[in-house]
């Protein structure tokens, strides 16, 4: 017997088992009333939810009521044994009375930890318990799942336990219009998705009166999957947009084929690179193929030819190798002056190289276009000169900003194009259905319509598809 384990036996067991041992008498207690309970005729089970909603408003704690409440919860789910009813459209029989390490998960929850429990465990059920002691308190509870199959198949599966309780269950899905929104969370407890509950909460700060909101508060929620949750989707900012004053969707246009250039010519670019260090790699070569590779990775990190490449683990490590050398020495750049782009994956950033810029003039025939006027510079001319009455001087500095504002669009809806045709690929980030663009959700592969890219991105993938760029949003 090691140390560590002689020592965790003296002290009790690990902490995790400590915490357990606590919980124990509380499931004893639970127990005890499920077997009082079950003498009660099923009229009674709404009369004690009552009860228990009186005693909570008369200042009883809800973790004196908890024992009853959960042996009350027990009870109904033995009651409902054997019968049926319809889940997702299938017809289920109901056959789960909730065991004693279910009702340790359930006490867990109510306490505001993680209970971490595996697939077939009974995690639907777990969760029906606090829930149902939460919204004792006449406040909405919510639980919180990933997708909107799960969030309406729970309420179907777990809903007559409620029912049979005297509360209301609810279930927030996508498309659903305001009115059906506000009566599903009017319900005691509301099941929906973690982007629906964030989304509604953020449309109800965008509302100017009070009854047009939908969500009635947060007093308590459940998360299922809380890893992917909190941790994996919390990577995807939750964004609202509306449109913007000013339409400027001829940008796009104007700008797509100049991009679509240049994006080819760094295609060509970048896939002749790759080919060069393949031949180099077969040479001997080894630093100077993994130089070749890293230069194509900076070009377009989802070049067919080089994704294909990387395939080989050998060459994934050279280009890992060769990016730390050049970093270390400070000569990452020198590998730009080829490229026309380059494009960093880490900030999800794409910048013209001056060749690329070169390119952009030449097609478009315009020596100003990156030229952007000084603003301090050029209002002081204005200021100092004495042919200027006050009133035209107003009128000067006015088309001059309007003239900077412009520009800055032109710019601005150019590096947008860049990201729209090499960091965004059809069918896997987007679909182009019925003449629109509609993300797709990068976690669950379903379709988001009515949704946009922020930041010009969304006309701008518009301008590469060649459907009608709709009007440019703000967020």
């Amino acid at each position: 017997m090691g140390l560590s384990t002689l020592l965790i036996k003296l002290f009790g067991g690990t902490k995790n088992e400590r915490e357990l041992k606590k919980l124990w008498p509380i499931v004893e207690k639970i127990n005890s009333y499920f077997e009082k309970f079950k003498n009660l005729k099923d009229e009674d089970f709404i009369k004690k939810t009552e009860d228990f909603k009186k005693r909570i408003s008369e200042g009883e704690s809800l973790d004196s009521i908890l024992p009853e409440a959960y042996g009350l919860v027990k009870e109904v789910c033995r009651r409902l044994c054997g019968k049926k009813w319809l889940v997702c459209d299938i017809e289920t029989t109901w056959d789960m009375v909730p065991y004693d390490v279910q009702l340790l998960g359930a006490i867990v929850l109510h306490q505001g930890k993680i209970a971490e429990m595996k697939t077939g465990e009974g995690k639907t059920l777990v969760a029906t318990m606090p829930l149902y002691l939460n919204a004792l308190t006449g406040k909405n509870v919510h639980l919180v799942t990933v997708n909107d199959y799960l969030a309406r198949r729970d309420r179907e599966w777990m809903g007559p336990i409620y029912e049979t309780l005297g509360l209301t269950v609810g279930c927030i899905q996508q498309g659903m219009e305001t009115e059906e929104r506000k009566r599903e969370y009017n319900c005691d407890i509301t099941y929906g998705t973690n982007n629906e509950f964030g989304f509604d909460y953020l449309r109800d700060h965008m509302v100017l009166r009070w009854e047009d909101k939908v969500q009635r508060g947060h007093y308590y929620a459940i998360v299922d999957e809380v890893d992917s949750i909190l941790i994996d989707e919390a990577r995807t900012p939750l964004i609202i947009s509306g449109p913007v004053e000013e339409e400027e969707k001829n940008i796009y246009r104007e700008l797509a084929p100049v991009v679509r250039n240049l994006y080819n010519l760094q295609t060509v670019l970048v896939s002749r690179i790759v080919e060069e260090g393949m031949k180099l790699l077969k040479e001997g070569k080894i630093r100077e193929a993994g130089i070749k590779f890293l230069q194509a990775k900076r070009g377009s990190p989802k070049n067919t030819q080089l994704l294909k490449a990387e395939r080989d683990v050998e060459i994934k490590k050279l280009i890992e190798k060769t990016e730390l050398e050049y970093i270390r020495e400070k000569k990452i750049y020198e590998l730009d002056e080829e490229l026309y782009y380059v494009t960093d994956e880490k900030d999800h950033s794409i910048r013209l190289t001056e060749k690329g810029r070169k390119q952009v003039i030449e097609y478009l025939r315009d020596p100003d276009f990156f030229l952007l006027p000084d603003l301090a510079i050029e209002t002081k001319k204005i200021d100092e000169n004495p042919d200027l009455t006050p009133k035209e001087k107003i009128f000067e500095k006015e088309k001059l900003y309007e003239i900077y504002a412009r520009k800055s669009e032109k710019l601005a809806s150019l590096e947008a194009l860049l990201k729209a045709f090499d960091h965004f690929k059809r069918d896997v980030d987007y679909i182009v259905q019925d003449g629109k663009v509609i993300i797709v959700d990068e976690f669950t592969g379903r379709l988001m319509p009515g949704r946009r890219f922020s930041d010009g991105i969304h006309e701008a993938l518009e301008a590469k598809e060649n459907v009608k760029v709709q009007a440019e949003t703000q967020t």
